[in-house]
């Protein structure tokens, strides 16, 4: 991995505007990319799972939502919420549907921190 790439946040990023998606996935050496939306009931339940995420993992924690960044979930054919996907060196590398466990998500995020 580059030396160049960012040390993760501990706290969720929340994506402000569409142009920066590409950025933030290829700053840091993992990224975990939530999309969801506010009225998702399993969203809201993996809520403190994905803070924990932020906080607990070297991984980058990008939030999107589908309903302000219609735009950026089609380009990753987003079709259910939440969509969870997986960056590795600004590589798209897993992609999961769904809520999905703590242990789950980290399991499949320190594989590409490791």
């Amino acid at each position: 991995m580059s030396s160049q790439t960012d040390v993760a946040p501990a706290e969720p990023i929340h994506l402000t505007d569409a142009d920066e998606y590409a950025d933030i996935v290829s700053r840091y050496d993992a990224v975990l990319v939530d999309f969801y939306a506010d009225w998702c009931g399993p969203c809201q339940m993996m809520e403190p799972t994905i803070e924990a995420l932020a906080e607990d993992t070297a991984a980058a924690v990008l939030k999107v939502d589908v309903d302000q960044f219609q735009g950026v979930a089609s380009q990753h054919d987003v079709q259910g919420i939440p969509t969870l996907l997986v960056y590795a060196g600004g590589e798209q590398a897993e992609r999961m549907v769904g809520a999905q466990t703590g242990d789950t998500l980290e399991t499949t995020i320190t594989g590409y921190t490791a």
